[in-house]
């Protein structure tokens, strides 16, 4: 009898394993139910790579941030503190940031017909700023040579900016005593008399600039008829801009302009960028409370992020959005 007992005993377990078994296989096949198994984290994250804590990227990022994360359910935005903008580009490329702000003179002139990254939006103009005390000696560019003179910290776009102006000037080669320094140390440098001048290209005003200007007599020196030799070599990058008093309180020079973008890597889903897109465009009076830059993006200049084409979701965006 033993025998014959185990073998119903089998084959009824047999039938409850395979009523289980389709059970399950329904289950899985329910709406959300399989997708939430194979993926039970849905969360995007996404990470800003901005520039120095009191420059324009990092004070634009991180109200950027904080608008993405209240208004994209799924989104954890991020700002990432780094040298600016040519670390900024590397990052993308390296699929290590999926936004960041870069300068347009870091692009290379022609990026390849699949490049790894695209353009969300210009938003505003980068302005040179080469900053030195009242009474100092530099009141010209050329006035630099043989002096202690920040440059830009290593991977910024200052640092680019700077190497080309040297060269135009003749002013490469060893001529001016370079000092290669992120934008806070180059304040402290030239508060405590280590350095003679530094550079820093950003939007207006730059933060750490005022600071200086509050508390030490200072000098912007103008840099406007340097304009046209860049453009020599670079015809669709850079234009004169003024730097006026209001915006220091000191004397209003003419200096370098440089276009400014938010890039985001290019295998980024299209409907996330438009989100990306749409949400930079109409939340423009609040970016401008983060910094006054912010608050000159528009729509019709927005859309020039040459030489790198917009994103699919960032096109998509501005032509629904075109009056």
């Amino acid at each position: 009898m033993l025998p014959v007992s185990r073998t119903r005993y089998t084959a009824r377990a047999r039938r409850r394993g395979a009523r289980a078994t389709l059970a399950l296989t329904v289950l899985l096949a329910l709406p959300g139910l399989s997708a939430c198994r194979e993926s039970p984290d849905k969360t995007i994250h996404i990470r800003i790579a901005t520039g120095s804590p009191t420059a324009v990227y990092h004070a634009f990022g991180e109200s950027l941030a904080a608008i993405l994360n209240r208004e994209l359910p799924d989104v954890r935005a991020e700002v990432m503190v780094t040298a600016a903008s040519a670390e900024n580009v590397r990052l993308l490329g390296a699929g290590e940031a999926e936004l960041g702000f870069t300068q347009a003179d870091v692009l290379p002139a022609d990026p390849g017909p699949h490049p790894q990254m695209a353009g969300v939006a210009r938003v505003y103009d980068d302005l040179l700023h080469l900053v030195t005390t009242a009474n100092s000696p530099v009141q010209t560019l050329t006035d630099l040579r043989g002096r202690r003179v920040s440059v830009g910290a290593p991977g910024s776009g200052t640092e680019i900016t700077v190497q080309r102006l040297l060269t135009a000037a003749d002013l490469d080669g060893g001529q001016v005593r370079q000092q290669r320094l992120g934008l806070d140390d180059s304040v402290a440098a030239l508060r405590d008399g280590r350095i003679d001048a530094f550079f820093f290209s950003g939007g207006l005003p730059v933060r750490a600039v005022a600071q200086f200007a509050q508390d030490t007599p200072t000098r912007i020196v103008d840099l406007g008829e340097w304009t046209a030799p860049l453009r020599v070599g670079n015809p669709e990058v850079y234009v004169p801009r003024d730097i006026p008093r209001s915006v220091y309180g000191i004397d209003a020079v003419t200096t370098v302009a440089n276009p400014n973008y938010l890039l985001v890597r290019a295998d980024l889903p299209e409907h996330l960028v438009r989100e990306v897109t749409r949400l930079l465009m109409e939340r423009r009076s609040e970016l401008a409370t983060a910094h006054p830059a912010a608050g000159r993006m528009s729509p019709r200049s927005a859309i020039a992020t040459s030489p790198l084409p917009l994103h699919p979701g960032a096109a998509d965006y501005y032509r629904a959005s075109k009056p």
